[in-house]
């Protein structure tokens, strides 16, 4: 039987273009390798794709890798969009030497992809992040080497290219996707990009006001009314609020009329304390810790953000009494007098009594897309929570017959013979069947897939 391994890949870039690292951090069992790797002038998405190639290469051929990137760029190209661009031959495909280097490195593998969400506490991606940074950082150093020849670092472009047309054509290279390709292969973005790029991002509220550095607002992408809700999670030194434990990591994503707004918050805050055993848990440790904020220091901005809405959690008395307790220190009051509260362990017992009712247990039950969990992390429990509530809360209606009264059934059946009458049908003609054949053909040779409207 062949191993497993897992493999975290990530990309940085100091500018686009400019100075670039990439990183991949290899488990094997109880063995971890981390590489990395830089460019003096490069892209994001070329250190994205550079991560993933070394990343393969350094693995034993016959392994089973599972892979994780936060780049969606790298995750569909590589499992949707390529098999178009192969039909039409690259044609303004942009980094077509890295796409057909990564193709050529996957050949005869088995490789499964994955997503993951960037900058969410994940302990795998934060350390291919760092490893990114790394390459990036001795990449620098090399060029501060006075013996670097600084003719292969920096081309004098406006010798090579007076009008910058070859710049502006590199500069593209920091979208996503080329535009003919948008239009055929289209990447979800998941979340705002500049919110991505680093925790220490300064982002503005609506009324332009600067907030803390270290806490990520991504604001709403979507314009919708009505009653905010928030999906929340904590990540705490242990157990017990009274006895000394802090909290050590914040996340919360933003729900209107049962819609995703796109809205979220997420801050890692130092608990000065050690976090002990329970880093075996969340994969946050003492060291990641020591240069972040402690609570009083992002209070303000924090409370700001949640008063008002209806605070959604798993075992929600857990977070709350955190959450009471340090704004109570921090002299704001609690935070359960400002919010409505739901409890979806509550919900989740009343629903299935006698049942395992952990979010794991309820990602399972309502087939809520997996994510990677080897480490809990606040934003990421707080999004796999919001497809759990959603499931909970409306989902799929039941048609099951037996769970009917008699009279509900009469009723149905009633209905049922009400609206059924005879509808006639129209067959297409040849002409019209031969144009259908035809479009079909179109659409398969663009995009290189099978059609749904095909025979």
């Amino acid at each position: 039987m062949s191993q497993s391994i897992t493999l975290y890949v990530d990309g940085a870039c100091r500018g686009n273009p400019g100075l670039g690292g990439w990183g991949a951090y290899i488990i094997e069992g109880n063995e971890e390798r981390k590489i990395c790797g830089g460019e003096a002038h490069t892209t994001n998405n070329r250190m994205e794709l550079t991560a993933a190639i070394e990343g393969i290469r350094a693995c034993s051929k016959d392994a089973n890798l599972i892979i994780w990137t936060d780049s969606n760029y790298v995750k569909q190209g590589i499992t949707e969009w390529i098999h178009g661009w192969k039909k039409k031959n690259w044609k303004d495909v942009k980094n077509p030497d890295l796409w057909k280097e990564l193709d050529a490195t996957c050949q005869g593998r088995e490789i499964e992809w994955n997503w993951i969400k960037g900058h969410a506490g994940h302990a795998g991606n934060e350390m291919a992040d760092q490893l990114a940074n790394q390459g990036a950082d001795e990449t620098e150093e090399k060029l501060k080497n006075p013996m670097q020849d600084k003719k292969k670092v920096e081309n004098d472009w406006l010798l090579d290219d007076p009008f910058g047309f070859d710049l502006a054509e590199d500069e593209l290279d920091d979208a996503e996707e080329p535009i003919d390709d948008l239009v055929e292969e289209p990447e979800i973005v998941t979340e705002i990009e500049a919110a991505e790029e680093s925790n220490e991002t300064i982002i503005e509220e609506k009324n332009n006001k600067k907030i803390h550095p270290h806490i990520v607002i991504a604001p709403a992408t979507i314009d919708t009314q009505g009653p905010r809700q928030l999906i929340l999670d904590t990540e705490t030194t242990g157990f017990y609020f009274q006895d000394t434990d802090r909290i050590i990591e914040v996340g919360a994503v933003e729900m209107i009329n049962r819609k995703l707004t796109g809205g979220s918050i997420h801050i890692y805050i130092n608990p000065e304390k050690e976090v002990g055993e329970s880093e075996n848990i969340h994969g946050i440790s003492d060291d990641f810790l020591k240069d972040k904020p402690k609570y009083a220091e992002i209070a303000d901005v924090l409370y700001d953000y949640l008063k008002g809405a209806e605070i959604i959690a798993h075992n929600a008395n857990f977070d709350m009494n955190f959450l009471n307790m340090e704004f109570e220190r921090a002299g704001l009051g609690k935070l359960s007098a400002v919010c409505e509260v739901t409890d979806t362990l509550a919900m989740a017992k009343s629903k299935h009594p006698g049942q395992k009712n952990s979010l794991d247990a309820l990602v399972r039950r309502y087939e809520v897309p997996a994510r990677d969990r080897t480490f809990h992390g606040a934003l990421l429990d707080a999004e796999i929570l919001s497809d759990v509530y959603l499931a909970m809360t409306g989902g799929q209606v039941s048609f099951d017959i037996d769970a009917l009264s008699n009279t509900e059934v009469l009723e149905g059946e009633a209905t049922r013979r009400d609206v059924q009458i005879e509808l006639s049908t129209i067959l297409p003609s040849e002409e019209e069947l031969a144009e259908h054949e035809n479009w079909i053909k179109h659409f398969e040779e663009k995009h290189g897939e099978a059609c749904l409207f095909a025979k």
